[in-house]
């Protein structure tokens, strides 16, 4: 079972700007909520209890934002990440590696919104120690990191694959047992040793896995999420969160409904 989570949300988020100049992108607010503080309740309605956060860009804004979360049984500590500036999120995978090195655990980009159950889905899913969350859509652009995979098993991920190769998308949600975990550490300490790590996504550590085990993915089809990168992002993200308050709402009220008729 997992119970355990890895935020990665040290980047500022450039591609934002001007929302992001002052603001890093986990803590962009929409419909009452951080996008950090969205992602929160959604992995607690799935059992996770314990989350790590990797922060950068102003993280004492992040800190003050988890230190003033009601308390909803989840333990929440940050990993302050001093190479934001200079690497990309291998370098934040590489600051989160003792959170990888004690049972399974999800790791999810800062920027990925979700509803609930999606994760629900995906976790349903999860067979081997390293799993890929994946979505599918006729077309995929120069952004998307791309993936391959046949069978349920990934052949290769990238932004770089050709649409004759690519058949799915990465949603920035993966998956990974105790195993899996202690690999994925391994494999990211390795590739910070090499001259150009620094430059590195930590997708292209599993691409390079992938060639020397299976990695698995999982199919969230149907279900509802969306990556916040650019200015255009922002209304899906509302949309989203908007839902998720709405489901909320009806949630509550029928708790309430049921207080009254004890």
């Amino acid at each position: 079972m997992i119970e355990k989570a890895l935020i990665l949300s040290a980047g500022q988020g450039k591609r934002l700007l001007p929302f992001t100049e002052d603001c890093p992108k986990c803590l962009l607010p929409f419909n009452g909520r951080t996008v950090l503080e969205w992602q929160i309740a959604s992995l607690a309605a799935n059992g996770i209890r314990e989350v790590t956060v990797i922060t950068g860009f102003h993280a004492d804004a992040i800190d003050a934002v988890l230190a003033a979360r009601p308390e909803d049984g989840v333990r929440v500590t940050t990993r302050f990440n001093p190479f934001f500036e200079v690497a990309d999120n291998l370098g934040s995978c590489y600051m989160g590696r003792e959170a990888m090195l004690d049972g399974a655990f999800v790791l999810i980009n800062g920027d990925t919104l979700f509803h609930p159950d999606l994760l629900k889905q995906a976790m349903g899913q999860v067979t081997g120690d390293i799993t890929v969350t994946i979505d599918r859509k006729p077309r995929y652009d120069d952004d998307d990191m791309k993936v391959s995979c046949t069978d349920g098993r990934l052949i290769t991920i990238g932004k770089h694959l050709t649409a004759d190769i690519a058949n799915a998308e990465s949603i920035g949600m993966l998956f990974f047992s105790a195993e899996g975990g202690r690999i994925f550490a391994r494999a990211v300490k390795d590739a910070l040793r090499d001259p150009d790590g620094l430059k590195r996504w930590y997708l292209s550590v599993i691409n390079s896995l992938a060639a020397e085990q299976e990695i698995r993915v999982a199919e969230i089809a149907g279900q509802t999420w969306c990556e916040i990168d650019f200015p255009m992002d922002m209304a899906a993200a509302g949309e989203l969160t908007a839902q998720l308050r709405r489901e909320a709402s009806v949630r509550d009220g029928h708790g309430a409904r049921l207080r009254e008729a004890m």
